[in-house]
């Protein structure tokens, strides 16, 4: 029989297996090494204590930070997710610091190296952050050269326009040219705004290089005003670039303008005279104005004197406007204007000759008495008052005007000129001689009644009274007389053509004839 020496055992209590291996005593070391581990972002701390779970939410917020942040462009990552992540991290650490104080790591066993190991695995996130930094440099950097791209091909768009319609394009061209060398100075995009720069004032003042100087105003107007927005350092020679040639523009605008009877060319040239008034092309102006005066001048001797007196006319006032409004004209305009003034005076008395051979007997009458009231002096003074008077008398007998007035005066054969009528008439004769006068009304008369005119034998200036009257010596020939009543400027006057032949006496009678209740 066996059995126990020692008897039943229940002297010699067994003690319990422990659940969970006794907790580590506290290592500060091994604490610092997970939390550096940790900081790694790929949760190394944990996964040398053995916590899957903790070192998988590791990984899974690296992944998320990973996913937000790549491809690397030009907006960078958001704040807010760096700041959650970063935050995560710290908190990661942390934790990991205060869990590994008192547990055991898997890996390595002396907690020094794996300290060590998790400083050199620092490298991981650095390395990834400095290479993002790049990244997402390059990003901008293209996204610059993108913007300056789409700037361009705005410029190259807008120039096959004309410049009011493409304006506006182009100052959003330029608005982003600013942009990228004001505010990325140092990127390659900024580096190739001078350049471009060049292409863009090539571009607007394109106009220029084709000649067609009126197009090509407004559009260097603009470029002028570029340095007030682009800083001169990035345009360099540019900011005088459209000095001369809007210089240029203007004078040939002006000058094709005044060749043209265009009215504009005073703005042109009051612009060239005010902005730039030591130009070269300033110094023009006042004698392509001289010339254009000459020119008129001559066309009052050719075939349309009143073209030439109009566009005479018109020089006078548009040069006297210019004068006035340009600081720097100086005496020569003022002598020009002065001169077309003078000219287009004179220029009226063969203007009123040429109306009155085309028959245009009315608009000769009215220039030549122009003419005699513009010209004291006027050489032609005199025959303009024949002519004006001729030419009135024409627009009553056509007949009259088919010779033109002389100054010529006398003759041989008596003409007695009486007046019938209560009122005052001039009588206006012309022919070989040509003139007028007025004969004051006849107290006694009275205005004959339209039926008395028609009776047989019906003699006005007959009945023996003291009529006023006017005797002329005119010479052989056809002398046409109207007989103009100055009651009122609608009376009609009356008319006569009397062939004058030697050896007669002659006499002319003026009356009034009542009609429906006037009188003529």
């Amino acid at each position: 029989m066996s059995g126990n020496p020692y008897g039943p055992a229940q002297g010699f209590p067994v003690p319990p297996m422990p659940s969970a291996p006794p907790p580590a005593p506290p290592d500060g070391l091994r604490a610092a090494a997970v939390a550096v581990l940790n900081l790694s972002g790929l949760g190394l701390g944990y996964a040398l204590l053995r916590r899957w779970v903790l070192t998988a939410a590791c990984w899974a917020a690296t992944v998320v930070l990973l996913l937000v942040a790549l491809p690397a462009d030009a907006d960078g990552v958001p704040g807010a997710a760096l700041a959650v992540y970063a935050l995560f991290v710290l908190l990661a650490a942390v934790h990991g610091a205060i869990t590994g104080l008192r547990t055991r790591l898997s890996w390595p066993g002396r907690a020094p190296l794996a300290l060590l190991l998790g400083v050199v695995l620092l490298a991981v996130p650095a390395g990834g952050v400095v290479w993002y930094d790049d990244a997402h440099e390059e990003a901008v950097q293209q996204a610059l050269l993108d913007r300056l791209d789409k700037a361009d091909q705005l410029v190259a768009k807008a120039g096959r326009h004309r410049f009011a319609s493409a304006q506006d394009d182009y100052r959003t061209a330029l608005e982003t040219y600013r942009e990228l060398a004001v505010d990325h100075t140092g990127s390659r995009a900024a580096d190739q705004v001078p350049d471009r720069m060049r292409t863009y004032y090539s571009t607007v003042g394109a106009a220029y290089g084709h000649k067609e100087y009126c197009d090509a105003i407004e559009p260097l107007k603009f470029l002028r005003t570029v340095p007030r927005t682009m800083p001169k350092k990035h345009l360099g020679s540019l900011t005088r670039w459209p000095d001369d040639r809007l210089a240029t523009s203007l004078y040939e605008c002006g000058s094709a303008g005044l060749s043209g009877g265009e009215a504009d060319w005073v703005t042109r040239f009051g612009d060239l005279l005010n902005t730039f008034p030591q130009s070269e092309s300033a110094a023009k102006v006042a004698p392509a104005v001289d010339a254009a005066v000459k020119k008129a001048e001559k066309g009052v001797n050719g075939g349309q004197p009143c073209t030439a007196v109009q566009q005479l006319r018109d020089l006078d006032t548009r040069i006297t406007d210019l004068s006035g409004s340009a600081a720097s004209a100086g005496d020569d305009l003022v002598k020009s204007a002065d001169r077309a003034g003078r000219s287009g005076d004179a220029g009226e008395y063969a203007c009123g000759v040429d109306q009155y051979k085309d028959g245009d007997f009315d608009a000769a009458q009215k220039t030549m008495e122009q003419y005699v009231s513009d010209n004291r002096n006027g050489k032609n003074r005199d025959r303009a008052k024949k002519i004006a008077i001729g030419a009135e008398v024409a627009q009553t007998l056509p007949a009259a005007g088919k010779k033109l007035p002389t100054t010529a005066s006398g003759g041989s054969i008596s003409v007695t000129v009486k007046n019938d009528s209560p009122d005052d008439v001039t009588v206006l004769y012309t022919g070989p001689v040509t003139g007028s006068f007025t004969l004051k009304g006849c107290g006694s008369c009275k205005a004959y009644s339209f039926a008395e005119t028609l009776r047989i034998g019906f003699k006005p200036c007959s009945s023996g009274r003291n009529y006023p009257q006017r005797t002329l010596s005119l010479p052989v020939g056809t002398t046409y007389f109207v007989h103009k009543p100055h009651r009122g400027s609608s009376a009609t006057p009356a008319s006569d053509t009397a062939k004058l032949r030697s050896g007669y006496i002659y006499t002319e009678c003026a009356y009034t004839t009542r009609t429906l209740g006037s009188s003529y």
